[in-house]
């Protein structure tokens, strides 16, 4: 099969929070809009005014709402790493005993995250390191605790000897980033279901980490 893929900073066009997140009204079209703006041109090519013109806003409406750019960045960082960890532990939580079951309901979760909220993914993963020490901390922790799981559970089939991989950290870095890029350029249409596409790369992941068998 032969597919064109876009090159572009991102494919998605879907411009949409987590319903899990209860911010609404104003607060939540500017958190949208900063959204759409930031993953497309980038946080440092948006501008409050830009915000708040595809908001539909004044500016003095929007820093009722939020202090400043920063504050709006940091806000949607937040999000997505706190939708993206409650997925993770959802998905570990309800897989099964072993190490590879384990490790397939997170890389499920993983792409599915990824591919599903990939605007939001996009600000969250590329624009973290432009907010200061004290507005990342909280998303930084969380970011931390996903990539610990993942490893965790690596290490614990390397210890049980289902699966052969020397680095634990390393083969769970190789993982997230290739679940990290599905963001920038999966689309529907491409000829792959979002849950097709979780499907291969569970059994890339479980192949990078020298898993013989792929459970169902």
């Amino acid at each position: 099969m032969t597919t064109s893929l876009r090159v572009s900073r991102i494919a998605s066009t879907d411009v949409a929070i987590p319903d899990t997140v209860s911010t609404s009204g104003t607060a939540r079209r500017i958190l949208e809009q900063a959204m759409r703006l930031f993953a497309s041109s980038g946080y440092g090519s948006t501008s409050i005014r830009d915000i708040a013109e595809a908001s539909g806003v004044q500016s003095a409406t929007l820093y009722a709402h939020y202090q400043s750019k920063a504050d709006i960045l940091a806000e949607l960082v937040l999000i997505g790493h706190t939708e993206h960890h409650r997925r993770l532990r959802a998905a570990i939580l309800e897989a099964g005993s072993e190490p590879e079951q384990q490790l397939a309901a997170l890389v499920r979760a993983h792409v599915l995250s990824h591919a599903e909220m990939s605007m939001l993914a996009i600000v969250a993963n590329s624009e973290m390191h432009l907010l200061p020490d004290d507005l990342v901390g909280s998303a930084a922790a969380l970011r931390q605790e996903s990539t610990n799981m993942m490893i965790d559970v690596i290490q614990r089939g390397v210890d049980r000897g289902v699966f052969d991989t020397p680095d634990p950290l390393l083969a769970a870095a190789a993982i997230g980033g290739m679940g990290i890029r599905v963001a920038s350029w999966f689309r529907p249409g491409l000829g792959w279901t979002e849950e097709e596409l979780s499907d291969a790369y569970t059994v890339f992941a479980l192949r990078i980490v020298g898993s013989k068998t792929v459970p169902e």
